[in-house]
């Protein structure tokens, strides 16, 4: 329909296509599960699946502040020079060498995602999701990198507009709703579970041992199916 060429920081240039396209919904797999999302590990599905976080940017972090460095150092000689930093041929280089390096960082990280999301979306046709506030999140400042670099909003995109194409089902569960402080079996709620300390824990009513990012996806996962439940009922009137 359109094609938008542009070229980016590091100087490479790029055509993006919009194209009408038919999706083939996925086959249905009858399976339901529920995602937590941490920093330990990059999310925890009820059904124990483990992704791990790569730690993308915190692997090139210390690169990166060296060459923002020598751009710094670049960018005071040119201006002692009194030549622009447009015209300044060592600036530019060393800015298209930063730039490459937060690609790099953003390249691996949104392959990663993809990956991930088209995973789940294949293997499960209901997927319950938290509603993470993270912008309040990320002002706690000895979190805020690591929140900053798992990129769960993007995450969470890609699951529901892929679900959207797949004939999937994403639900949001309610910001309010404690998933890591619930018994999933008895739905007894540990409030000093709260707590990031806690990475497992037992159930004092039913006696039963949890993982904390498990219990908390199985939560999530039967939060979803309740939601998803009495969404039909008030849609089709049928129990």
């Amino acid at each position: 329909m359109n094609a938008t060429i542009r070229r980016n920081a590091s100087s490479k240039y790029f055509v993006s296509l919009l194209v009408e396209q038919e999706i083939n919904e996925l086959p249905k797999t009858g399976s339901s599960v529920g995602v937590d999302v941490g920093l330990k590990n990059f999310a925890i599905l009820s059904d124990g699946t483990v992704y791990q976080n790569d730690r993308y940017f915190r692997k090139l972090e210390k690169k990166l502040a060296r060459e923002q460095r020598k751009l710094s150092r670049r960018q005071r000689i040119a201006l002692n020079k009194k030549v622009t930093l447009s015209e300044a041929r060592n600036y530019q280089k060393q800015k298209r060498k930063v730039a490459r390096t937060h690609e790099k960082v953003a390249n691996k990280r949104t392959d990663f995602l993809h990956e991930v999301s088209t995973e789940i979306v294949q293997k499960h046709d209901v997927i319950g999701i938290e509603t993470l506030q993270v912008k309040n999140m990320q002002r706690n400042r000895k979190l805020s990198k690591a929140i900053s670099d798992v990129s769960w909003p993007a995450f969470f995109r890609m699951l529901e507009y892929k679900a959207d194409w797949y004939g999937k089902t994403v639900v949001k569960v309610g910001k309010t709703f404690a998933s890591s402080q619930l018994c999933s079996s008895c739905g007894h709620q540990h409030k000093d579970v709260k707590h990031l300390g806690f990475r497992e824990w037992t159930c004092p009513s039913y006696g039963i041992h949890h993982d904390r990012d498990v219990n908390a996806g199985l939560n999530l996962k039967q939060e979803a199916e309740r939601i998803l439940a009495s969404s039909t009922v008030g849609t089709t009137g049928l129990a």
